[in-house]
C-alpha cells in the first residue's frame, strides 16, 4: 500500500492535500461531461453519422486505456515510475500534457479536419489519465484507509460538479445568453475560445501544484514483474465491469442529445444547445449521487447521517438547475425529475453503504429504468434513461474496492489494471452508435440494459467469491484490504 511520509503533519496537511487533489476532479468531470455537448456541433458541422459521432468519446476514453497500458509496462520493467517522480510532479505533468491537448483545438479549428478534433481530445484525456492514476491512490492514503472508499466518494462528488456544469457552461460559452430553439446556427469557430480557457485553466492549475505543499507518497510494496494480480476471480471480472460500467455511464450521455432531438423533434443544428440542461442533469445526477455517498466520509452522528441523506439529493438536484437557471434556461420541465430522484433514495436506503449489495440494488434499479425508458416515449423515456446516471453514481468506489479487495502485495498493479479499463468509454459508446443507425436511438438504450444487468451479476458474484477467501466485504461500508 501507499503511505504518507510526513506524519507530524498529517493532521494538518492532509485536510489542504485533500482539497487540492479533489480541485483536479473537477476538471477531468467538466471535460467529460462536455463531450455530449460537443458532439452533436461536430456531428451537423461534418455530416457525422450516429457511429462516426461517438468517436469523440472513442478518442477520449481509449487514451486512459493507452495512457495506462504504458503506464503499467513501464512499472513491469522499471518499478512504479510515480514512485521515482513524486505523485505531485505527477499531477503536474498530466495537466501540462492536457493543456497542449485543449490548445490543439486551434489548428483543428483552423484546418476544419474531424480528425483533428479527435487528436486533441485524446491527447487532453491522456494527460487525464495520469491523474486519475496519481490521484485515486492520493485521495485515499490521505487519512484513515477503512474510510478511503467515502473520500473518493467525495472526490466524485467534485468530478460530478464539474460534469454537471460543463455541458451548461461550455453550451454558454459557444452559444451566449440564447437558450433553446432560439439560438443561431453555431460555426465550429465558436469552439476555439472555450478550449483556449481550459488551456490556460488547466496551466494554471499546475503552476498551482508545483507550488503547493502536498504530504510526500511513496509506495512500500517491493516491485514485482509477474502478472500476480490476475489470479485473482474478483479483480479480473472487475477489470470488466470498471469496462462496462464507464461504458454505459459514458454511452447514456453522449447519446442522449440525439434520443432527446428524436423524440422532440428538435432541428439537428440546434439539437446541441436545446439538449444542454437534459445532459447537465444526466451528469448532474452522478452528482446527486456522489454527494449522498460523500456523507459517510466525514464524522456525523447516525441521526445527522439520516437528515442529509435526505435533504442532500434534493440540495444538489437544486444546485443543477440554478447553473441552468443563470443561462436563461427554462428548468420548470426538469421538475418532475424529482420523482427518479426519490427512487434513488429509497435503493440507497436499502443499500446500506455495503458496496456488494450496492452494486446489486443499483444494477438492477438501472436496468428497469431503462426497460421503462424503451417501453414508453417522451419526457418519462428521456428521464427514465437519465436516471442512470443517479445508479451510476457511485459504482466506482464498489467496484474497485471489491476488486482490489484482498491482493495483498499486487492491490497496486490491481489499481493500474482497473484504470486501464476506464477505455470502455471508448467502446460501448461505439456499439451504442451503430445501434443507433441501425435501429433508432430510442432502441439503442438496450445496450444500458446488458451492462446494469452485468454490474448487478458482478455484485453477487465480487460477495461470493471474497466469502469464500474469508473476505466479509458487506460487514460495513469500509474497504477490506
Amino acid at each position: 500500500m501507499d503511505v504518507l511520509n510526513e506524519p507530524q503533519t498529517k493532521a494538518v496537511s492532509n485536510d489542504s492535500a485533500l482539497a487540492t487533489i479533489i480541485s483536479v476532479f473537477f476538471f477531468w468531470g467538466f471535460v467529460a461531461a462536455s463531450n455530449g455537448v460537443l458532439i452533436p456541433v461536430l456531428k451537423n458541422h461534418f455530416s457525422l453519422t450516429q457511429f462516426q459521432s461517438q468517436l469523440v468519446d472513442t478518442a477520449f476514453y481509449i487514451a486512459y486505456g493507452v495512457g495506462s497500458l504504458i503506464y503499467f509496462l513501464m512499472s513491469l520493467s522499471m518499478g512504479d515510475p510515480l514512485n521515482k517522480i513524486g505523485y505531485k510532479n505527477g499531477l503536474v505533468i498530466g495537466l501540462i500534457i492536457s493543456a497542449i491537448g485543449a490548445l490543439l483545438f486551434i489548428p483543428a479549428v483552423n484546418l476544419n479536419h474531424y480528425e483533428f478534433f479527435l487528436v486533441g481530445l485524446f491527447v487532453i484525456a491522456f494527460g487525464f489519465s495520469l491523474l486519475q492514476i496519481v490521484a485515486n491512490p492520493f485521495v485515499i492514503n490521505l487519512g484513515d484507509p477503512s474510510k478511503g472508499s467515502f473520500r473518493l466518494n467525495l472526490a466524485g462528488s467534485i468530478n460530478s460538479l464539474g460534469t454537471s456544469i460543463g455541458p451548461v457552461i461550455f453550451a454558454y460559452a459557444l452559444y451566449g445568453t440564447t437558450a433553446g430553439n432560439d439560438a443561431v446556427k453555431l460555426g465550429i469557430d465558436a469552439v476555439k475560445v472555450p478550449f483556449i480557457i481550459l488551456s490556460g485553466l488547466l496551466f494554471f492549475m499546475a503552476v498551482f501544484l508545483k507550488f503547493s505543499k502536498l504530504p510526500s507518497i511513496t509506495s512500500t510494496d517491493s516491485h514485482t514483474s509477474d502478472m500476480g494480480a490476475l489470479k485473482y476471480p474478483q479483480l479480473t471480472l472487475g477489470m470488466l465491469a470498471i469496462f462496462i460500467y464507464v461504458g454505459v455511464e459514458v454511452t447514456i450521455g453522449s447519446n442522449l442529445s440525439a434520443l432527446i432531438g428524436d423524440i422532440k423533434q428538435i432541428e439537428k443544428s440546434k439539437i446541441a444547445n436545446f439538449a444542454a440542461p437534459f445532459v447537465s442533469l444526466y451528469w448532474g445526477s452522478l452528482m446527486i449521487g456522489r454527494w449522498t455517498g460523500a456523507i459517510s466520509a466525514f464524522k456525523l452522528s447516525r441521526t445527522a447521517k439520516l437528515v442529509l441523506q435526505v435533504v442532500i439529493p434534493f440540495v444538489a438536484f437544486a444546485v443543477v438547475l440554478f447553473f441552468n437557471h443563470i443561462r436563461a434556461t427554462e428548468v420548470s420541465e426538469l421538475y418532475i425529475y424529482l420523482a427518479w430522484i426519490i427512487v434513488f433514495m429509497i435503493a440507497n436506503f436499502m443499500a446500506q453503504e455495503k458496496p456488494a449489495r450496492t452494486l446489486i440494488l443499483f444494477g438492477i434499479a438501472a436496468a428497469i429504468m431503462m426497460v421503462v425508458g424503451l417501453n414508453t416515449s417522451g419526457d418519462v423515456a428521456i428521464f427514465s434513461f437519465m436516471s442512470g446516471g443517479l445508479f451510476c453514481s457511485v459504482m466506482w468506489p464498489c467496484i474497485f474496492n471489491l476488486a482490489i479487495a484482498g491482493l495483498g502485495k499486487y492491490t497496486n498493479q490491481g489499481s493500474s489494471l482497473l484504470i486501464m479499463m476506464i477505455f470502455g468509454g471508448a467502446m460501448i459508446p461505439l456499439v451504442q452508435g451503430a445501434m443507433a443507425d441501425a435501429m433508432g436511438t430510442h432502441q439503442s438504450y438496450w445496450v444500458a440494459v446488458v451492462c446494469f444487468l452485468f454490474l448487478a451479476w458482478y455484485g453477487f458474484f465480487a460477495k461470493n467469491t471474497l466469502a469464500k477467501q474469508g473476505i466479509n466485504y458487506d460487514a460495513d461500508s469500509s474497504a477490506a484490504h
